[in-house]
């Protein structure tokens, strides 16, 4: 996997801005910078790009447009795009260097070889498989909010800490809060365990209290303790896409639940959500349920993802929810009055599964597995 910088600068002439000649005149505005400064700037080199790459027959995902891939016989080729960063993956490395200099035809490219860093991700490779995680961005975050120095902690959040937009000292400015929060929120990218406790800062960005800072620093604590965490994908394990959603105790503020997923490939972490729901559910069955299709178009979207990639996925895929009544709603067609305003999710957890399935109590205690087709 290669890592390519490439160079925005080309020359390309506008029309002038109405009311600044004369009637009559035919000038124009010459811009030497011409996709730096500009609103549309990188709307308009990715265009320019993809324009490019599609010419050198290379197919746009419909699951991700950042990202192109090319067949030609058995040589395999990957790119995702971002801005000007270029991630290259190769099956054959005999034509990592042919394909760069032919990009190079057309683009002022720069080689960075193979890729370690990308984005603030630190990529590392070994027998067992690929690893990935942010240990230099952790290390800006305390550094920036001055606990680099702070006393270590092992959990992320104190068990049971109720927070409250009404409880505590009001703070006036917010701001190092906000820009805390916003870093925290690119951090999660690796760090799923994180993903929880971002997503209730998150809510109380517009009326800062002190309980919130401190269970802030609470997890800015708890990152001195982990900062090399991240995740690894695995090469020694069997592929097969498994979901896993769920719930967690409603909001105080707003009695909205809130639900969550994580997709793994075999034993690969893929794919991870914590989110508030939009609506107030009347029953934790609704509010499994709600989980159970956002999962399910997870799937949905890496199934896709996948086919994308040349990667065959025979076997059906695994949702697993441990709610006896979500599953009953799931396997009974009749709408029942208090089921009725959930019948959208009805019908796509329906139209996705085959059948259902129930684990063992010996392999999956509580957990109910249906397959995703």
């Amino acid at each position: 996997m290669h890592f390519l910088h490439g160079d925005l600068d080309e020359e390309v002439y506008m029309s002038m801005p109405p009311r600044f000649g004369t009637k009559g005149e035919t000038k124009v505005c010459r811009l030497t910078k011409s996709l730096y400064g500009l609103k549309q700037t990188s709307r308009q080199w990715f265009s320019k790009f993809s324009t490019a790459l599609i010419e050198l027959d290379f197919t746009q995902s419909k699951a991700d447009y950042s990202l192109f891939t090319r067949l030609k016989g058995s040589s395999f080729i990957t790119l995702l795009v971002y801005v000007d960063d270029v991630a290259i993956a190769i099956n054959d490395p005999q034509a990592v260097s042919f394909f760069i200099t032919l990009l190079n035809d057309r683009f002022k490219l720069k080689d960075l070889g193979s890729l370690k860093y990308f984005l603030g991700l630190e990529i590392t490779r070994s027998t067992e498989g690929l690893s990935v995680c942010q240990q230099k961005y952790a290390l800006e975050i305390l550094e920036d909010s001055g606990l680099l120095a702070a006393k270590p902690v092992k959990f992320p959040l104190e068990q049971n800490l109720k927070l409250s937009k009404d409880e505590g000292d009001l703070i006036s400015d917010s701001t190092s809060y906000r820009r805390l929060v916003g870093m925290l929120l690119y951090l999660t990218i690796t760090r799923p365990d994180l993903a929880f406790s971002v997503q209730i800062f998150s809510q109380f960005m517009d009326k800062l209290r002190q309980p919130h800072l401190n269970a802030a620093h609470q997890v800015l604590r708890y990152l001195k303790n982990s900062l090399a965490e991240g995740f690894t994908f695995s090469t020694k394990s069997d592929f097969h896409l498994k979901g896993f959603s769920g719930y967690w105790v409603g909001c105080l503020d707003t009695r909205r639940y809130i639900i969550g997923f994580c997709v793994f490939i075999s034993d690969s972490l893929v794919s991870w959500k914590s989110k508030k729901q939009h609506t107030v559910s009347r029953s934790s069955t609704e509010t499994e349920y709600r989980a159970l299709a956002s999962t399910c178009c997870e799937l949905m979207w890496l199934t896709s993802l996948l086919k994308d990639f040349r990667i065959p996925h025979p076997q059906a895929a695994l949702l697993f929810c441990d709610s006896q009544s979500a599953l009953h709603i799931a396997a009974n067609p009749v709408y029942h009055e208090r089921t009725k305003h959930i019948k959208i999710d009805c019908h796509l957890v329906r139209s996705t599964c085959f059948f259902f399935l129930l684990l063992s109590s010996v392999l999956l205690p509580h957990f109910i597995c249906f397959v995703f087709l």
